[in-house]
Formats: C-alpha cells, sequence, structure tokens
C-alpha cells in the first residue's frame, strides 16, 4: 500500500509540472501564433515595438549568445578537466573551488548584471556593448557548465583511466577518445542548461548589452537581446502586448531549436567515436 501510495503521489506531481508547463507554452502560443509572421521575423520595429518585427532583436539575441559560447565552452571544459584529471579530489584547494562555483551558479541575475555594468561597462570601457552582455552572461554560464562537465567526467569509471595507463595511452589520448565520449551526456546538459539560462536573461543585459533595438553593426555597439525585448513592451508599452507574446513565442522556438541541435551534435559526436574505437 505504500509503494502505491508513494507512486501515485510521483505520478501526481510529474503531471501538475506537465500541466502547469502545457498551460505556460499553450497561452504563449495562443496569444503569439497571430502575431507571427514572416514580416514580423525580417523587419525592424515600430512605434516601440507595438508594429513591425524583430529582426535586429532576434540578430543582437543570436550575436550575444555566440559570443558568450565561444567564451564558455574553451573556458567551462578546461576548468571542468583540470578539476575532474588533474587535482585531488580531496584537497582543500578543489573543495574550495567546488564551493565558489555552487554559489556563483546560484547568484541572482541581477548581481551578475551590476557585476558586468560596473567591470565590463565601466572599468574596462565596453560600454553598454554586445560584447559586455556575453562577457556577463559568460559569468553565468561557466558555473554551471563546470560543474556538470565534471559531474560527467568523475562518473566515468576509474578502471577506464587506469586501463589506458597500462596500455600506454597518453593522457591527451584518454581523455579525447574515451573519457570526454563518454561525458558527452553530462556535457550536453550543462550546455542545454546554462544557454537556457542566458537566452531567459533580462536584468543582467539591461544593465550590459543596452536597450537599443537597432541593428547592431558589431560587437561594440548596444543591441537588445529579445528577453528584455519583451520585458520592454509587456511592461513599458502600451498595447504592446501582442508584439509581446509574439517575441515570447519566437524565444521559445529558438530555445527548442537550440537544444535539438545540441543533442544531435552530441550524439553524432559520440556516435563517431564509438565508431572509431569499433
Amino acid at each position: 500500500m505504500i509503494d502505491r501510495c508513494f507512486t501515485v503521489v510521483i505520478w501526481l506531481m510529474a503531471a501538475i509540472v506537465l500541466f502547469v508547463f502545457g498551460w505556460l507554452v499553450s497561452e504563449v502560443v495562443m496569444q503569439g501564433a497571430s502575431k507571427l509572421s514572416w514580416q514580423f521575423l525580417t523587419e525592424d520595429p515600430a512605434r516601440s515595438g507595438r508594429e513591425g518585427g524583430i529582426y535586429p532583436i532576434i540578430v543582437s539575441t543570436l550575436l550575444i549568445l555566440a559570443t558568450a559560447l565561444v567564451i564558455v565552452i574553451p573556458l567551462g571544459l578546461g576548468s571542468a578537466i583540470w578539476l575532474a584529471e588533474f587535482t585531488k579530489k580531496s584537497s582543500r584547494r578543489v573543495r574550495t573551488t567546488r564551493l565558489i562555483l555552487d554559489v556563483l551558479a546560484g547568484v541572482p541575475s541581477i548581481v551578475f548584471g551590476l557585476f558586468g555594468y560596473a567591470f565590463f561597462c565601466g572599468f574596462l570601457g565596453l560600454g553598454f556593448s554586445i560584447l559586455s552582455g556575453a562577457l556577463t552572461l559568460a559569468c553565468m554560464m561557466l558555473p554551471i557548465l563546470i560543474r556538470t562537465t565534471e559531474a560527467g567526467l568523475t562518473a566515468v569509471p576509474q578502471e577506464w583511466r587506469k586501463a589506458g595507463a597500462a596500455l600506454g595511452i597518453s593522457r591527451t589520448t584518454l581523455l579525447w577518445q574515451v573519457l570526454l565520449p563518454y561525458a558527452s551526456p553530462a556535457i550536453t546538459a550543462g550546455l542545454l542548461l546554462s544557454i537556457g539560462r542566458a537566452t531567459a536573461e533580462t536584468a543582467a543585459l539591461i544593465f550590459t548589452s543596452g536597450y537599443v533595438d537597432r541593428m547592431p553593426e558589431s560587437l561594440n555597439d548596444s543591441g537588445r537581446a529579445l528577453a528584455v525585448h519583451i520585458y520592454d513592451l509587456s511592461m513599458n508599452v502600451v498595447g504592446g502586448d501582442k508584439a509581446a507574446y509574439g517575441s515570447a513565442l519566437v524565444l521559445i522556438i529558438m530555445v527548442v531549436i537550440i537544444n535539438l541541435t545540441a543533442n544531435a551534435l552530441s550524439e553524432f559526436w559520440l556516435e563517431k567515436k564509438i565508431n572509431r574505437l569499433l
């Protein structure tokens, strides 16, 4: 009886989560589908976003995200590999580093925004720019990617490393051919979680990438992200609700496409490595 009750509770909790998620997505789809069109995706905003499209907003969002990923991926993977493979797990330095990463992963985004505004925009003189926004997002994404990648590498059986050493395989080859492919699901999960947080970020980007809705000409130009655009339309623009729902629907579609692409690339890379080993 206890097992049955526990099973019912688990299914009920899962159903509640799915219901809330489905309700939110269906609300956005129903409200924003009428606004979605080719013109909406390819035209510039007009009348503070009430009319026109969101083409410069999409370009700014992709530029910010792409620049952040260029910074995050090598730094995140390198830091995770250092923590998992080149340090003693019980050392005070490693424990302190993990604690700092866990704390940073839970820091509110507004704190990162104020830090980015003070350091990147002010101290480094980058001003309100796509580069400032990308660097700020990179600071937010790094703790998530590092911890998930480290967890994936730590989950690899220690016997595999010993077998590689016994066969005379270098640590670089073992890492690239065996450990990273094995940990690719964790790497993909960390990447998707960090991308999800970055694409939905508003507070940090208002203080760093700026508010301008024109087409950026370079990374030093200010650019408005989709999340900031949705916030502005819903909170500051009278009659901007329809455009806000349309922009939210575009953001959801963008996140889904990025997730599917990342999963497909991860599976392709893992399958390629396995075929080589076979």
